[in-house]
């Protein structure tokens, strides 16, 4: 506590009282962060249907196609906590613009792209941008922001459309590959980074340290590698099953690096994550349940996608209109959560959520082989949406709660990595369930089959995560223990 006693109206000059209502300029940050997000959500999702197109146009193999989709979720899982940390010390606002202005270069070199291999660069690149402005503009939002209802309705409407974008992103790249070409699913990014790049430097503040300690370099390339190396594993699995030798060697690497990432981090005198954060009860469990809210419905998406296509034999077009559903009920969670979470505490949306999500994705289960069964499809996901979308917003608010101002980007880094870890890991996961439960059948039957299996393993890690919410984040009688305010004096410069 400061032993300074300045003057009342000293004191009120310098920590003015943090808004109760968005004011003119806290809309205009909230509509340029939110749209970045949403763009960069998109990004995951967009060029799936057009892969078929691609691998046609620009002469990729079979076995290497999947690499489009791989180079991005690679780059954009492993390099998140980096870039989280990165701009903690060297300001939030200035990774967000230079990652946009890297993300608008990649798109365009995308979509100019002549050769696989230039493609390819420019998918990692998006993706380098993506692990960067994803922490940056999450942190942006949380300083701009001040914890409360303000924070939480911020946060709502953030995982609404982050959430939307990935069921959009499906619907758009369809649309734009049947219409056009599928060079518009990345030259689409161009004029929208434009756009945010245009406004932002004159609405959003800069939020950093005074103080700028060194970056842990041992520490982040344990953890960028070992990331690298699970995420990897993991579509190998999906691909090749969960004995492949090159699975199983890059799984393993990758546990054993987080382990030396956790050693280094216990020696290291400024440490890429301070481990009294990780001690945290919110943040630790927070992210674990922000992984499984990622893992499970990004993933639904390619189970339906799969059964939609080679069993009831829809169009891919047809198959990501379908999603739109889905997009509708995350948008819905996410407006409603922050006025349910006002009412009832974080941990009660977590659990209720979670339980809404894992009712109807286990309705799934009686999907049939027959079109009349969009019937249940299309209520249940979009009743899952909702769920899940509560359980998303509930864990950013409980992540990020309780945290000064300096480590937001640290709390939104591991956010993030949290949040582009699961999608990386959601789609191999099941394909590898569904590839075993087939044993290599490719009939619709077959295909019906393993897709149940692997949507009842879906609802299990739903359950997984409401058990998680209901003991480890269990409320006390009359509060959330992620609801306390802050010990911390937020330093917000007035609206």
């Amino acid at each position: 506590m400061s032993t300074t006693k300045p003057a009342p109206m000293a004191s009120a000059a310098v920590h003015p009282a943090p808004p109760r209502r968005l004011t003119g300029r806290l809309k205009i940050v909230l509509a340029v962060l939110l749209v970045a997000q949403f763009m960069l959500a998109v990004d995951f999702s967009i060029l799936n249907v057009a892969l078929p197109e691609i691998g046609d146009d620009l002469g990729f193999s079979l076995a290497n196609l999947q690499w489009v989709a791989t180079a991005f979720a690679l780059s954009a899982a492993g390099f998140t906590l980096f870039f989280g940390r990165v701009g903690d010390l060297i300001g939030h606002k200035r990774i967000f613009l230079g990652s946009l202005t890297l993300l608008g270069l990649a798109s365009l070199a995308g979509g100019l792209a002549p050769t696989p291999e230039i493609l390819l660069v420019a998918r990692v690149a998006q993706g380098l941008a993506t692990a960067a402005a994803t922490p940056a503009g999450l942190a942006l939002l949380t300083t701009s922001f001040p914890e409360g209802p303000l924070r939480q309705k911020a946060l709502g409407l953030n995982g609404a459309l982050m959430s939307a974008g990935f069921t959009t992103g499906a619907v758009l790249g369809g649309t734009l590959t049947d219409l056009l070409s599928w060079r518009w699913a990345f030259f689409i990014n161009v004029p929208v980074a434009l756009a945010v790049l245009l406004v932002a430097p004159t609405v959003i503040t800069e939020s950093r340290p005074a103080l700028r300690p060194r970056i842990d370099l041992p520490g982040a390339l344990a953890v960028t590698l070992g990331l690298f190396s699970i995420v990897y594993g993991l579509t190998q699995a999906g691909e090749h099953g969960w004995t492949h030798p090159v699975a199983l060697t890059a799984l393993l690497a990758g546990a054993v690096l987080l382990v030396v990432f956790y050693l280094v981090e216990r020696k290291a005198a400024q440490p890429l994550v301070p481990l009294h954060v990780l001690k945290k009860r919110t943040v630790a469990w927070g992210n674990v349940l922000g992984l499984l809210a990622f893992v499970t419905e990004t993933s639904l998406v390619y189970l339906l996608t799969l059964y939609m296509q080679k069993t009831l034999g829809f169009s891919a077009l047809t198959a990501g209109l379908s999603f739109g559903v889905l997009g509708l009920g995350t948008v819905a969670g996410g407006v409603i959560a922050s006025k349910v979470i006002a009412r009832t505490s974080t941990v009660a949306v977590l659990v209720g959520g979670g339980l809404l999500q894992a009712v109807f994705t286990a309705v799934l289960l009686f999907l049939g082989d027959t079109p009349a069964s969009m019937g249940l499809l299309l209520p249940a996901t979009f009743l899952g949406g909702v769920g899940n979308m509560l359980v998303i917003v509930g864990f950013m608010v409980t992540a990020t709660t309780g945290l000064p101002d300096h480590e937001q980007g640290l709390a939104t880094g591991l956010a993030s990595m949290s949040q582009q870890v699961g999608i990386a890991m959601g789609t191999p996961i099941m394909s590898a369930i569904v590839t075993a439960a087939t044993a290599g059948a490719v009939s619709a039957g077959a295909i019906l089959h393993g897709v149940t299996v692997a949507v009842a393993a879906n609802a299990v890690l739903v359950l997984a995560g409401v058990l998680i919410a209901a003991v480890i984040l269990r409320t006390r009688r009359d509060r959330s223990a992620c609801d306390r305010p802050s010990p911390y004096r937020r330093h917000t410069p007035p609206a």
